[in-house]
């Protein structure tokens, strides 16, 4: 079973002058999920190109064809995927650059970018109906990969903080999008039909491990951050997880993004 990582690199060609580049070079993973790539095919930097063919990695891009320069989401793969998949079968968000999946020899990777909300707004009603459309296509998901004995790893940037574990100051955000009571709520039916969140799983009584820190204030230097990206597996997948990290920067200066890559290891 591979290793997979997932990032949200708050666009791809400024990170790629930041540290993306080294940090894709050093990557063992099999697989690789990125979000908020906010670039076309054509925009995706020459010197990422060419570290991908460097290092054998497959770029499979599904921009956004409604706000350019926005979201985009993107797979790497160390080999050309069997199937390509973008969105979920919903004509108005499939074209926004917000999921994609592949499958590789035994295994589907979806990379997500789900709608970031603000409560009281149009936001959050976007927000709302891609949780109602999404949540119905991981359940149909679900059940198809265990007909088919197919394993699954949905990665990305859910922007729902599922539990108080889940980010610093849980009390004052009762009422901020990604914390809402109907969004956790979401989140724990995925889980009750048999989705597994592999981070926590690995990690059941701790605070975090955050993965998403403001660039306002001293943030990250405190790790007063939110843990909301993601990796929900299918139970055969998840339980071949044995380690979990999330790769911080060393310091404020040498983040890349305000996200920091979540990878999981999984083994035979």
């Amino acid at each position: 079973m591979p290793t997979v990582s997932t990032a949200n690199v708050n666009g791809v060609r400024a990170a790629a002058g930041k540290g993306l580049l080294e940090w894709v070079a050093g990557s063992d993973a099999e697989a690789i999920c990125l979000q908020e790539v906010r670039a076309l095919p054509d925009e995706v930097p020459v010197a990422l190109t060419d570290l991908l063919a460097e290092h054998g990695w497959w770029l499979t891009l599904a921009p956004s064809e409604t706000a350019k320069g926005r979201s985009g989401v993107a797979v790497l793969t160390r080999t050309e995927p069997d199937a390509v998949r973008i969105g979920f079968g919903d004509d108005e968000i499939d074209v926004q650059g917000r999921y994609l999946e592949v499958d590789v020899p035994g295994l589907t990777v979806a990379s997500l970018y789900l709608t970031k909300g603000v409560t009281g707004t149009d936001k959050q009603v976007a927000k709302d109906r891609f949780l109602d459309v999404f949540g119905l296509y991981l359940r149909t998901a679900f059940d198809r990969s265990a007909v088919d004995g197919r394993e699954m790893v949905v990665c990305g940037d859910f922007n729902i903080a599922p539990t108080e574990l889940d980010l610093r100051n849980h009390r004052t955000n009762q009422k901020n999008s990604g914390f809402l009571p109907h969004e956790r709520r979401w989140w724990a039916d995925l889980l009750d039909h048999g989705w597994v969140d592999v981070v926590r799983e690995l990690h059941p009584d701790t605070d975090g491990p955050y993965s998403w820190w403001t660039y306002r204030g001293r943030a990250f230097d405190n790790d007063v951050g939110w843990r909301i990206d993601h990796q929900l597996a299918t139970p055969g997948l998840a339980a071949r997880a044995k380690d979990a990290v999330v790769e911080r920067a060393p310091a404020h200066d040498r983040r890349w993004s305000d996200h920091a890559p979540v990878t999981v290891r999984y083994e035979a």
